[in-house]
């Protein structure tokens, strides 16, 4: 008689980055929700029922949306904003409950820049608008650089108080931090702009002055393409000398995505992994872990970009605003047979 066999599914495995160990590699990615209806970005009970969810579905890392450093550097008003202490206080509520829930939590820190649409000044570091539609941002001055740097260790320290198990410093997508790194939005002429290491600065110096007050794992996101034809965008060799960056500077894993730093749409197809190369070109350049994300739903997929060593994590967005057990329908999938709901109640429904 033969042993029963075993599965052991790759994406349903435990994995360490720094001082995090979690229990799979499906991660939640920051999805702004746009549900603070007060404007004062303080958590609401939709915010401990969305992430409670999928605590309960089992998601080994939920990152919690796009949180603003200060009130000016929120996408809307409605948005999670992490600048005072009353912020911080219901965000430790929203922390314990889904640590109570068997979750791991995230929580990205973000400025808008310029893609800021209600603030009453949106900063950049080039008066360059976004598009027709957006105001001609503040080029930002050596005192406003200075106010946000110290916005997002604060803001880092809150999150630390409020027990959060990492924090991602949202480099990506247009808004600030993306906005410095890249040619195309930044085109200073001082200690911040210019060569890839000047763009690279501010990231640098935010990235260093977090990781010495914070013991947590530590992610940066970052958009690997701006979808630019005109040869202006930072190549692939580029983002891997950042990659290599980060490393050195303590970052523990980065959070590959793509766009949106100019209005430009992917200029490839967009189906299912579309992101995935950009991920294993940073694998190329880093030791550290890496994630994927873009358009992954498929559980096969997923299990196939972890096993195949594409990726280390796989962000599942989508998947998972539609279905909170996710998780649990993957390892039914995948045949993994260790993988246990949250509870007996939960498990009634799959037999």
């Amino acid at each position: 008689m033969h042993a029963k066999e075993k599965t052991v599914s790759q994406l349903l495995s435990g994995v360490t980055l720094g001082n995090l160990t979690l229990k799979n590699r499906v991660v939640m990615p920051p999805m702004c929700m746009y549900a603070v209806e007060r404007e004062d970005g303080i958590a609401t009970n939709f915010h401990f029922a969305h992430y409670g969810a999928r605590a309960i579905g089992g998601v080994g890392l939920i990152i919690v949306e796009a949180t603003a450093v200060e009130p000016d550097g929120r996408i809307t008003n409605k948005d999670l904003g992490l600048w005072n202490e009353d912020q911080k206080e219901v965000l430790h509520k929203l922390t314990t409950s889904v640590h109570e829930l068997g979750s791991q939590v995230a929580i990205q820190l973000n400025h808008a820049g310029r893609k800021a649409v209600d603030a009453r000044i949106a900063y950049a570091p080039s008066p360059l608008a976004f598009n027709e539609d957006s105001a001609v941002p503040h080029e930002m001055s050596s005192e406003d650089i200075e106010r946000v740097k110290q916005a997002f260790v604060d803001a880092a320290i809150r999150a630390r108080d409020a027990k959060f198990d990492a924090i991602e410093i949202h480099a990506a997508h247009g808004y600030l931090l993306s906005e410095f790194l890249e040619p195309l939005t930044n085109q200073r002429s001082d200690n911040y702009g210019g060569s890839l290491e000047n763009r690279y600065r501010l990231l640098h110096e935010i990235v260093c002055a977090i990781r010495a007050i914070f013991d947590g794992s530590l992610w940066v996101r970052l958009s690997l393409s701006a979808y630019d034809d005109t040869e202006r965008q930072n190549s692939r060799e580029d983002w891997q000398q950042i990659g290599r960056w980060l490393e050195a500077d303590g970052v523990d894993c980065i959070d590959v995505s793509t766009g949106a730093v100019t209005p430009a749409r992917p200029n490839i197809p967009m189906r299912p992994g579309y992101q995935v190369p950009f991920t294993i070109l940073m694998k190329q350049a880093v030791n550290i872990p890496v994630t994927a994300v873009g358009l992954i739903d498929s559980a096969q997929l997923a299990e196939h970009i972890v096993s195949s060593g594409q990726a280390d994590l796989v962000e599942i967005g989508r998947g998972l605003l539609r279905n909170p057990q996710w998780v649990a329908d993957a390892a039914r999938v995948l045949h993994e047979k260790d993988f246990a709901v949250y509870s007996a109640s939960y498990e009634r429904a799959y037999h």
